[in-house]
């Protein structure tokens, strides 16, 4: 089979309904909106999340505290995940990402926390380490570096 001999499968592609053809269609004169009101309308309608008038559930609300958006935020990972590598790698934030360990670094960078065991001496080079995290990586003979 060539690309240009691929065909729709008998049933995939369904015709679309052709409204407003007259009254012998069953969608004719007002095209299935009903006689009068807001919908019957061209741009009728209501936006999201009106209530027909009531104050909307998003007003009602109380809101509290604030979103800052400065704030640093960081792509966690614990040290028992760092047991993968071999020993003497030195463990990078682009090692880590294409290891798949790292789906997305965010806007802080990577911090490693002391959470399992590790086994192995490796070098890893982060933006930031927790004290425990220190501690088990050079018990373990490796360094934590910070970048």
């Amino acid at each position: 089979m060539k690309l240009h001999e691929l065909r729709a499968v008998p049933g995939a592609k369904k015709a679309p309904k052709r409204k407003g053809r007259g009254t012998a269609t069953g969608q004719g004169k007002t095209a299935g909106r009903g006689m009068n009101g807001q919908n019957s309308r061209s741009g009728g309608g209501t936006r999201p999340g009106f209530e027909g008038g009531q104050m909307p559930l998003y007003r009602r609300i109380p809101k509290r505290g604030f979103t800052n958006i400065w704030r640093t935020e960081y792509s966690i990972l614990n040290v028992d995940d760092l047991n993968r590598f071999e020993a003497g790698t030195v463990v990078t934030p682009e090692l880590l990402q294409e290891s798949g360990l790292v789906k997305q670094m965010k806007n802080g960078g990577i911090k490693i926390l002391g959470n399992g065991e590790l086994e192995k001496n490796i070098t890893i080079q982060a933006h930031k380490f927790s004290k425990s995290a220190i501690e088990k990586i050079e018990s373990a003979g490796g360094k934590a570096e910070v970048i």
